[in-house]
């Protein structure tokens, strides 16, 4: 029979009773001093930083060193027996690191190790970071700089963390966030809207050029990255919502309401329901965009598969004009498999009726606006034809010609391609949405608000891994997918654990 460890052995919880009466004299002698409450404060948090520490220290040397015997059998049937010299690896917690040294069992020393029960009876995780100091760490990197975070973590918590630490454990977190979004449940038709709307969008994110794409000519000894051109991601977004029935005559008066205008209150326009936001950032060998594509549009797919399909919801792909993205959404969505409402972003083709007011009358000019709020009223009782007539006709009567001529041609051309996607007197009286807020808040709120501050610079990896973790903690995920990760992980690393092992119960997330 295997020996297996003392786990019951006697605690000796006297330090920690000693560390818990010095904080209460402590406390004591700072009311007699008169101390300052921050004083106190202070003192208070050094002390249980240590006291956490030394409860951490009784707790694993309440486990030992994992001895289980000379030989274990594992899950699979196989024998391996425990190699002659205990092992080491660090265990950075919220209160300090921690050398565990363990017994580990093997075929024979130098040979892959097979099994390491202290390591799966605690669970520990792959890195030396503790679970919570990961959370804790990532959770902070999504807003803040890494540098910034190291900094803000060593004057809380007194470890030191460099910002190369802080950056791989990030991408090795991002790792799960495919499988999340897997493992996501379908909301009950209950809690969902009756529309299923489809957006998506390209967002610039600021790269760096490595070492080995710079000319000798431009290489200084301190120089080692320099900045490099945007690199777009594709950010996503599925969300259900109730219609929301406005006529055109509204929508025109709220495009062009004075601040002393009163609106309709923000809240009687109906809230996203379940709103599920993804970024991508990946090129393949070629350096084309079809990685990231397939992931958010496949992603998309399955969402309407879940969400639209089978409750039978209108569907509806709401995005700007760009090409790319329509024939995206004409690959992974097509009408042969679905039936679904293509609609132009109306703001986005406002602003190409700005473009073609200018081609005619100054910016800021009252012609400039008289003609765009003509044109925007025909746009939105579905005259979009009438709309290119109009701007060729006003154009041969003007002579426009040279650049602005083919100026006015693309735009024209643009609303001729769009037509389709434009019927939005049809769409307003469904109650359907014409314009892409959410999108375009998930891009700012993903990308800008991180990614794009003054100076910084990103590789692929590093891109990817942020716009992955910063996109499900804004589709309100953060705390299950940090669950769903610590899971994961444990299933891959002690799925072999020894048979012999179950009469120790593990803390495996739900």
């Amino acid at each position: 029979m295997t020996k297996l460890p003392e786990t019951t052995k006697r605690c000796n919880s006297q330090p920690l009773q000693m560390q818990l009466d010095e904080i209460i004299q402590f406390v004591k002698m700072a009311v007699d001093d008169n101390q300052a409450a921050h004083e106190v404060e202070q003192g208070i948090w050094r002390r249980v930083l240590n006291l956490g520490r030394n409860a951490m220290q009784l707790f694993f040397d309440q486990h030992g060193d994992g001895d289980e015997g000379k030989e274990v059998t594992l899950a699979d049937g196989r024998q391996v027996k425990m190699l002659e010299h205990h092992h080491q690896r660090a265990y950075l917690s919220v209160f300090g690191e921690f050398e565990l040294w363990r017994v580990v069992y093997g075929t024979r020393e130098g040979q892959r190790i097979e099994y390491v029960p202290l390591d799966s009876r605690l669970q520990l995780p792959r890195s030396k970071f503790s679970y919570l100091l990961q959370d804790w760490d990532q959770s902070t990197t999504l807003e803040m700089p890494f540098k910034q975070v190291s900094a803000t973590m060593e004057r809380i918590l007194g470890l030191r963390q460099s910002v190369h630490s802080l950056e791989r454990s990030g991408r090795y977190l991002a790792e799960d966030v495919p499988a999340f979004w897997e493992a996501q449940p379908i909301p009950t038709a209950e809690e969902e809207g009756a529309l299923l709307v489809c957006t998506a969008d390209g967002k610039g994110v600021p790269m760096r050029q490595a070492v080995d794409n710079i000319g000798v000519e431009e290489m200084k000894p301190d120089k080692g990255m320099r900045s490099g051109s945007k690199k777009m991601a594709l950010v996503g977004s599925v969300y259900s919502v109730e219609p929301y029935l406005r006529t055109p005559q509204e929508v025109f008066n709220a495009l062009f309401c004075s601040r002393d205008t009163p609106t309709e209150p923000a809240s009687a326009r109906p809230k996203p329901c379940f709103k599920r936001v993804r970024a991508a950032l990946i090129r393949d060998e070629e350096g084309t965009t079809a990685p990231q594509v397939e992931t958010i549009f496949g992603w998309m797919e399955k969402e309407v598969i879940h969400r639209g399909v089978t409750a039978q919801r209108p569907l509806i792909l709401l995005m700007d004009g760009q090409e790319s993205l329509w024939n995206a959404g004409l690959e992974y969505l097509p009408e042969q498999r679905f039936e679904v409402t293509e609609i132009l972003d109306l703001l986005h083709a406002v602003s190409y009726v700005w473009r073609a007011a200018h081609l005619f009358h100054p910016s800021g000019s009252d012609p400039a606006f008289k003609l765009v709020k003509k044109q925007i009223q025909r746009i939105l009782a579905g005259e979009v034809k009438k709309v290119i007539r109009s701007l060729r006709n006003l154009s041969t009567r003007r002579g426009l010609s040279g650049t602005k001529r083919e100026e006015l041609e693309r735009i024209c051309g643009y609303f001729r391609n769009n037509v389709e996607r434009m019927a939005y007197d049809e769409y307003l009286a469904l109650g359907y949405p014409i314009a892409s807020g959410v999108i375009e808040g998930a891009c700012r709120t993903v990308v800008n608000d991180r990614m794009e501050r003054s100076g910084m610079r990103w590789v692929f990896e590093g891109a990817h891994a942020m716009l992955g973790l910063r996109s499900l903690s804004l589709s309100g995920g953060w705390d299950d997918f940090i669950k769903f990760r610590i899971d994961q992980e444990s299933q891959r690393m002690y799925s072999n654990s020894a048979a012999n092992d179950g009469c120790f119960q593990l803390p495996l997330v739900a």
